[in-house]
């Protein structure tokens, strides 16, 4: 139960709007949560830099957070992007350099405040979170400490775009989801009458985010920038890492606490969480995270020694046996330190593949065939389980329909549990029968009844096999040596259950698949299954976290309520099959600014079972900004399909001011494959 807390050590003063004034002119809007008296005693500030409106998107989670941190004796500061909100200025693009850059010179400007110690530290979740680690690499020298939540360290191969190295539906998604956002206006209360014309800048300047990333299907220039990977060694501030196995990006963590530099002081958390904050974090247990970030801040913008520097370098949680289910709220298992965080250089459990059987030696099997239809990976759940949007549930269903589709391996767990914590890597010797192809990798918890619970997956590019910045065609009938590297995780398998590890050609939507309809040929006898055991040096000690706890939200009145559906249909006579999403947060009415805002989007993925160039991806948004008698409202629509050469790309954005149509603008490309 989360504790809302209203009394704090200092009193707190809100600024709803102030002006942050770049070198080159533009205006940024801030939230300032102050402690009362910080113009005569200064303050350390903590800045959240994100693109997701100040003023209604975030403005719940933003002062439940802030306000707390203020309370404490921070300065809490709360900056929409440029383009963004209430700021001036279009966003053209994520991660520009120039995003980066006005985060630097916000820095500046809250070192130099009055009510400022000259002490910054930065946070955020996903891409907040990713702009507090690009920001870490410029080394300003006011920015203290980070602590990044539910952050990708890799925009190419681990963030949405091309995950895993393959074309995801979350690419189509995400691009769709900030084509609506990115559409909706500033606040004539806060902007002034200014507010139509950078409305319509907006609407008609920015290009189209989704067409910017299927232009770059490889691992160039354009992903390197921004990408933290590959450049640790320009962070020199502490680093705070956190994130939750059923998120998107569970790997961000232990990559950070491996490969920055050893002066760094750095520290990790993975819960069972979504994507979410973990004092809200879903499914529980939730923990107090408001807390620990406080120790984390107190240690370096204070300089307390409060020991939270020499304590295990990370804390992670094991997950035990749970039945499968989409919607869990709870997730059964413990907390265990680790001195240092596991390594991939650290030599594994490797089992060995054949007859259909998982074994911890090798032995004499036949190769066999791999070739899954197209809807095989409907079981696989979202991208993103994100609980506090009220869409769940959203995590795997029972995996078994998609391991009938799949050819599998299990492994008999007798006398003592298996504990996994790391990554898994599916060592596959395999022969392709077309030029094109994937291979995923499932490693699945088989109870005695059957039931098939998901630990974890991983998905390969044939094409990426010798590196993702340089696709080569793949030549049928040769073999070829793949690893297949699966998510990290933290998982304990019991006695009487089954380890399972599912290979599969396909995993529709989360990976759009390549033009052949092609079999795998399998080397079982020459291939094996590399697991990540808990290392035993784990403390005896289990982490001791605080209930979670936060400040009171904004009093907010539900216009109209939330509703979602996930449904998966076939058509019997056409052959196809289609998941249909439907995400409605309702309508809500903020009580101190009266902002009422709302947002419902449709998603739709279709294929038949043996055309690949059947995939089909759409979505469609309406989102509405209003108050009084003003309203604003957008729609949008965007859909992907292809041909075996192209991937083809409609989309349509129309705005309207109360009924009065004011915009309407299209799209439609087509765009060459590169390797997918």
């Amino acid at each position: 139960m989360t504790r809302i807390v209203d009394q704090y050590p200092h009193e707190v003063g809100v600024t709803e709007h102030l002006w942050i004034t770049m070198p080159d002119g533009c205006r940024l809007s801030a939230k300032l949560w102050l402690p009362v008296g910080a113009h005569q005693a200064p303050v350390p500030a903590i800045l959240e830099y994100i693109p997701y409106r100040k003023s209604d998107g975030t403005a719940n989670r933003d002062q439940v957070v802030h306000h707390y941190f203020a309370g404490h004796g921070y300065a809490g500061v709360r900056v929409d992007m440029r383009g963004t909100g209430d700021s001036e200025g279009v966003q053209l693009d994520e991660y520009l350099p120039l995003e980066q850059q006005d985060g630097q010179d916000v820095i500046t400007w809250i070192a130099s405040q009055p009510w400022c110690t000259g002490a910054v530290g930065m946070m955020g979740i996903s891409w907040g979170g990713i702009a507090a680690l690009q920001a870490a690499t410029y080394r300003h020298p006011a920015l203290k400490a980070i602590v990044p939540v539910c952050a990708s360290d890799d925009r190419y191969y681990d963030d949405g775009s091309y995950f895993l190295g393959c074309l995801s539906g979350q690419t189509i998604g995400w691009g769709a989801v900030m084509f609506g956002r990115n559409a909706r206006p500033p606040d004539p209360a806060i902007v002034g009458d200014t507010w139509r014309k950078q409305w319509l800048n907006r609407l008609s300047e920015p290009p189209l985010f989704l067409e910017t990333w299927l232009r770059h299907q490889r691992r160039d220039a354009y992903w390197l920038q921004g990408t933290v990977r590959g450049h640790y060694e320009k962070i020199e501030c502490p680093v705070y890492a956190v994130t939750g196995w059923a998120d998107c990006w569970p790997n961000t963590v232990l990559r950070l606490l491996n490969h920055l530099p050893a002066s760094v002081p750095k520290k990790g958390t993975i819960g069972p969480w979504g994507h979410a904050y973990p004092h809200h974090g879903m499914p529980k247990p939730a923990i107090g995270f408001l807390q620990e970030a406080l120790r984390w801040w107190d240690r370096w913008l204070k300089g307390v020694n409060n020991g939270i520097d020499h304590e295990p370098q990370l804390n992670a949680y094991i997950q035990e046996k749970v039945p499968p289910d989409a919607g869990h709220t709870v997730r059964a298992g413990q907390w265990v330190h680790q001195a240092t965080a596991p390594t991939a250089k650290r030599r594994g459990q490797h089992w060995f593949l054949g007859d259909k059987q998982l074994r911890t030696q090798g032995f004499k099997s036949a190769p066999v065939i791999i070739h899954s239809p197209l809807s095989c990976g409907l079981c696989s759940g979202e991208y993103m389980p994100w609980y506090t949007s009220g869409y769940s549930p959203q995590l795997p269903m029972d995996q078994r329909e998609d391991d009938a589709k799949s050819v599998t391996f299990d492994g008999e767990i007798r006398d003592q549990p298996l504990t996994l914590l790391g990554g898994a890597v599916a060592h596959l010797s395999l022969t392709p029968s077309t030029p094109s192809g994937l291979i995923i990798a499932r490693l699945c918890d088989v109870w005695p009844d059957g039931a098939s619970t998901l630990i974890t997956f991983g998905i390969a590019n044939l094409a990426q096999r010798n590196g993702r910045e340089h696709p080569l065609p793949v030549e049928p009938g040769t073999r070829y040596e793949v690893q297949v590297r699966l998510n990290d995780t933290g998982y304990t398998i019991a006695p009487g259950h089954r380890l399972r590890l599912a290979l599969a050609t396909n995993n529709w939507p989360m990976a759009w698949p390549t033009p052949d309809d092609g079999a795998l040929t399998l080397d079982s006898e020459n291939s094996s299954l590399e697991l990540p055991i808990l290392d035993p040096c784990a403390s005896d000690t289990q982490p001791t976290f605080a209930p979670p706890e936060h400040a009171p939200p904004i009093p907010t009145d539900v216009l109209r309520e939330p509703d979602h559906e996930r449904v998966i249909t076939r058509d019997i006579v056409e052959g196809e099959t289609a998941l249909w999403l439907k995400k409605d947060s309702g309508r809500q009415r903020l009580s101190h600014n009266q902002i009422e805002s709302e947002e419902s989007t449709t998603e739709r993925y279709l294929v038949k079972d043996h055309d690949p160039l059947s995939a089909r991806a759409e979505y469609t948004a309406h989102q509405v900004i209003a108050r009084d008698t003003w309203e604003t409202r957008t729609v949008s629509s965007l859909s992907v399909s292809c041909n075996y050469t192209h991937l083809i790309l409609e989309a349509e954005l129309t705005a309207y001011e109360g009924e009065e149509e004011v915009f309407s603008r299209s799209w439609n490309t087509e765009i060459p494959r590169d390797g997918l």
